[in-house]
């Protein structure tokens, strides 16, 4: 998996829009028309998979 980064200011928006606190996410792909999120909190457990969610863009 590659690292996550900081969400931009338009991409906390969108995660605000759909229920997410922009804090505990890191943006992983930045697509035209989705935008996949890796939590940050499941970065740091050992052994487990990573809890990602793919969110759309549009509203």
């Amino acid at each position: 998996m590659k690292n996550g980064k900081a969400p931009t200011r338009g991409q906390k928006k969108i995660m605000r829009a759909h229920g997410l606190v922009p804090e505990n996410w890191l943006v992983v792909k930045n697509l035209p028309d989705t935008l996949e999120v890796v939590s940050r909190t499941a970065l740091k457990k050992i052994g487990r998979k990573p809890r990602t969610k793919t969110i759309s863009k549009s509203l």
